[in-house]
């Protein structure tokens, strides 16, 4: 062992060698921190200048809140306000790049009002990163659900009436906008909102969670989304803990767990309060029904213009938008407070670029094109006094014609230049599907919960992993399923002339189930020719157009469950989500039918339990499953076919 004299020696060499002071070669036990106590960036050459304050809320929480002021805008030229406020990080949202110019630094959605010259604010909602005060997933409004004084409503008026008297850069109006979550944070400042508000932009809002936007689908649990969410969102203030899987292919996952209930429980989210509020909540309750914006805003007026924008393909809250738009429509009669645009995009994808979606390929960056073209003069209008825009009521793209469509109504409703006719296309014996009524019989199938079908080609990534192609699995190439003898298929003979279709369409099934619970899963499909020149990659391939789930036991209602009776043919009514479409000549139209869409729902145990999420292994049964297609049981998808006139 080298001896505590040797090592001063040494030390004392060293010393000597480098030219050190007398004294130097006694050990020091730190060396001075060439790191400032406090370090000033330099943003001389930045193109805006940002302001971090926290602002007071009426209950005294502060809210943490980032402004970004383009350089151009000053006190003698005053500029708007576009506001989103987010439980994601604002600080991470206003520095997307580290850069000198606010173009790059925040949102691409905000492209178009940094090149107004917008003032841009971002702000935490409280309880998440920088902001005070408790957190609550998407906060009810003040009522039987929310007993305090405060909610997304009142922190937006009180963010609003801060900022227009403490930022003098601005010209007094506000608009908001945001997407997902923040299209519901958006959607909250018009109720009762501050006068300085003069418009609000919702892209794909959170509108009714069980209905079928986030949480559930018709009754089913959207497991393989909603528990990662909850867990990222919950678990800390600053979404420092991530959902572990610990393994690439999550169906094995969620099977080896069993129900959600058991997979919640070994990653620790009972300690989470949304996760067992709505594990208590498995059905269509009070709990969930005063939540629903939707029913809340169409019983107040429309004090603000508000344009609703939503994706075709949205695979997390496809019913939102037009679920708002049908509520909100009605109560202006004129069409010119509310207005609504359904791109063919995924869930975000309006807010950055729109060129294509998986093998998909439209006519150029429908997104950008939506947001300079028609958002921004919309923006424009109310916030810079620009003329006023002939926005359209409703501006929808068509897929398979790739092009955009106006219409006065929305849906199940026509343009100028058409006619509308729905058009029922029944279920037929060998697999056929056509015009013509069934003569009698049924299909069946066996749905086995230890073999579910997966809702997309294995393996099954979670939604956040880097490979996952989450935002494009609702315009998956469906042969993997179609080849199951769990699934059944049906098709249409090639087209000879185009069949345009705009609105919901509608699956009225009749079917029976051995079990005493059932799920069942309807998809229409566009089946591209067997060989496309232009793009062989496309050949014969099943493009899905329309699909959801529905889980059997709220059949009579959405509120009361009840066993279904054994091997009883029973109507279903299934809204499927909404299309505007060309089935092109050469292609064919199919349907799938199917009881499982594994692991992102949660299986049915086809055995009916008072509460799904906490099945045990016992319950889980195989069933024999019949679609039926005779005389007074006839299995039809209702289309709303549009014809020229």
């Amino acid at each position: 062992m080298v001896s505590q004299q040797i090592i001063r020696s040494l030390a004392c060499v060293l010393a000597l060698s480098l030219g050190w002071p007398a004294g130097a070669s006694q050990l020091v036990k730190t060396l001075p921190s060439e790191t400032p106590e406090k370090f000033t960036p330099s943003v001389e050459g930045f193109d805006y200048t940002k302001r971090e304050v926290m602002v007071p809320m009426r209950d005294g929480v502060k809210l943490k809140t980032f402004i970004l002021i383009p350089k151009r805008v000053t006190k003698d030229a005053k500029a708007p306000i576009i506001m989103t406020r987010t439980p994601y990080n604002a600080g991470g949202r206003v520095t997307r790049f580290n850069s000198p110019r606010l173009l790059a630094a925040v949102p691409q959605m905000n492209d178009t009002t940094v090149d107004a010259g917008y003032i841009v604010v971002y702000q935490d909602v409280r309880g998440k990163f920088g902001s005070e005060g408790d957190y609550v997933m998407t906060r009810p409004l003040r009522g039987p659900v929310n007993p305090t004084r405060v909610d997304h409503a009142t922190d937006t008026f009180d963010t609003i009436d801060w900022l227009v008297k403490n930022v003098p850069e601005s010209n007094g109006r506000v608009g908001a906008m945001g997407g997902s979550y923040e299209g519901y944070t958006t959607l909250m400042a018009t109720v009762n909102p501050h006068p300085a508000l003069k418009v609000v932009v919702p892209f794909a809002p959170m509108i009714d969670g069980w209905m079928g936007d986030d949480w559930f689908h018709n009754g089913a649990f959207r497991q393989g989304a909603a528990l990662e969410f909850i867990y990222g969102q919950q678990s800390t203030r600053s979404g420092a803990f991530k959902f572990w899987w610990g393994e690439y292919d999550i169906y094995d996952t969620f099977l080896r767990a069993g129900s959600a209930g058991a997979l919640a429980k070994a990653r620790g989210l009972d300690q989470l309060g949304f996760w067992r509020a709505i594990s208590e909540h498995p059905s269509y309750d009070a709990w969930w029904q005063e939540q629903a914006v939707d029913k809340l805003l169409a019983q107040l007026p429309i004090k603000v213009p508000m344009m609703i924008v939503g994706g075709l393909f949205d695979q997390e809250d496809i019913y939102g938008s037009p679920a708002l738009y049908k509520a909100l429509a009605p109560k202006d009669p004129t069409g010119q407070l509310v207005h609504l645009v359904m791109g063919p995009w995924n869930h975000g994808q309006g807010r950055r670029e729109g060129r294509a979606l998986g093998a998909l390929e439209f006519n150029g960056d429908t997104a950008g094109w939506f947001r300079s073209k028609v958002m921004q003069p919309f923006l424009d209008h109310y916030l810079k006094d620009a003329p006023k825009p002939s926005t359209p009521r409703v501006l929808v793209y068509e897929t398979g014609a790739d092009e955009w469509r106006q219409y006065d109504h929305w849906p199940r409703s026509c343009a100028v230049a058409c006619v509308e006719k729905s058009r029922s296309m029944y279920l037929l014996s060998g697999g056929r599907l056509g015009f013509e009524a069934p003569a009698g019989g049924y299909d069946e199938y066996v749905s086995d919960p230890a073999k579910p079908v997966p809702y997309r080609p294995r393996p099954n990534l979670p939604m956040s992993a880097p490979d996952s192609g989450w935002g494009e699995w609702l315009v998956d190439d469906q042969r993997h399923a179609g080849t199951r003898t769990d699934v059944l298929v049906y098709q249409t003979e090639p087209l000879t002339e185009p069949m345009r279709v705009a609105g919901q369409p509608i699956a009225r099934l009749f079917a029976s189930t051995s079990g005493t619970d059932s799920d069942w899963v309807v998809k229409i499909i566009d089946v591209w020719p067997d060989e496309v020149p232009s793009k062989p990659s496309m050949g014969g391939y099943q493009q899905m157009l329309s699909a959801d789930i529905f889980r059997g036991r709220y059949r009579a209602s959405p509120s009361n469950p009840q066993p279904l009776t054994a091997n009883e043919a029973l109507h279903y009514e299934i809204p499927l989500p909404q299309v505007n479409h060309t089935f092109q000549p050469g292609h064919r139209i199919m349907v799938q039918i199917q009881s499982s869409w594994f692991p992102l729902y949660d299986r049915n145990p086809q055995t009916f339990v008072p509460n799904i999420m906490f099945a045990k292994p016992e319950n889980y049964v195989k069933a024999t499953q019949r679609i039926w297609r005779a005389p007074g049981k006839s299995s039809q998808i209702d289309l709303p076919v549009l014809r020229t006139r």
